[in-house]
């Protein structure tokens, strides 16, 4: 998702948005810039929809997440400062992504335990930064959605967005106001899939034998797409089910919240 495409509105329209509206910075993350730009076009009309201002930052890059966790700190502390100050100015920076808003909110500071003004200013930074689907309902108060979806879905907890955050109520809520979905619980749905980031790579065997285990209980829950609020997650998985034949289908949450599934489902080509 580029730069260009800020927002749903032209710059006129923008300009008579009211006063009062938050100024939101997306935090894209690199698998939706990359892979799944609809799910950055889906965030953007939620927020709009819910009265907000929304922008993308051009400077944004990674979050610095991979090089934390591989012990790399001087160039996540190098990415850090430059996502710090690529989102100055917002109200809000939102990720429609547990991992890339976890590490945003959670562990931006101490990357800077040498740097009293410097800690300050990160801790500033995380204070205001929220996943997607948290910030609708926990922040604007969103009980809510007008789209439509005929169809059984299940959704997986993330583990970031789970144990980092908090986040298992809030889309589960949005979800239920979706005229015509049918939730159906799978089992176990805040165990592991197996991606983990840099674990996949690391541990391949281990990895897959999780998001096999994973997968038997996706397809034992009867549903016939799979949600969830992370895009590593939901690659990792629709890869496996891929792999084994199924005929799930895979999306971002928010792709369903907003009512754009138009377009292919994850691992997916367009027909024609």
């Amino acid at each position: 998702m580029t730069a260009t495409a800020q927002t749903g509105a032209q710059p006129n329209e923008t300009a008579q948005a009211p006063k009062t509206a938050p100024r939101v910075g997306l935090f894209v993350t690199c698998l939706v810039d990359l892979f799944r730009p609809s799910v950055g076009f889906a965030a953007v009309k939620l927020m709009e929809d819910a009265g907000c201002l929304v922008e993308v930052p051009a400077a944004q890059t990674c979050c610095g997440q991979p090089a934390f966790n591989s012990g790399d700190r001087k160039d996540a502390r190098a990415i850090a400062v430059q996502t710090i100050r690529a989102f100055e100015g917002y109200d809000y920076v939102v990720a429609p992504s547990g991992s890339c808003a976890g590490m945003l909110k959670k562990h931006y500071e101490e990357l800077f335990d040498d740097d009293a003004p410097a800690r300050e200013r990160a801790a500033a930074f995380s204070a205001k930064v929220f996943e997607l689907v948290s910030f609708l309902t926990d922040v604007l108060g969103v009980t809510g959605v007008d789209a439509s979806f005929t169809g059984s879905v299940t959704y997986h907890d993330s583990c970031s967005g789970l144990r980092e955050l908090g986040i298992s109520r809030q889309p589960r809520k949005l979800l239920a106001s979706v005229e015509g979905l049918e939730l159906k619980e799978m089992r176990d749905p805040d165990v592991c899939c197996g991606f983990g980031g840099t674990f996949c790579v690391k541990y391949p065997d281990i990895s897959n034998k999780i998001v096999e285990e994973k997968t038997k209980t996706i397809r034992e829950s009867g549903a016939g797409l799979l949600l969830a609020g992370d895009l590593g997650c939901l690659m990792n998985m629709a890869g496996k089910l891929k792999r084994e034949g199924s005929a799930i289908e895979v999306r971002h949450v928010a792709e369903v919240l907003a009512g754009m599934t138009d377009q292919p489902a994850i691992g997916e080509k367009r027909q024609g």
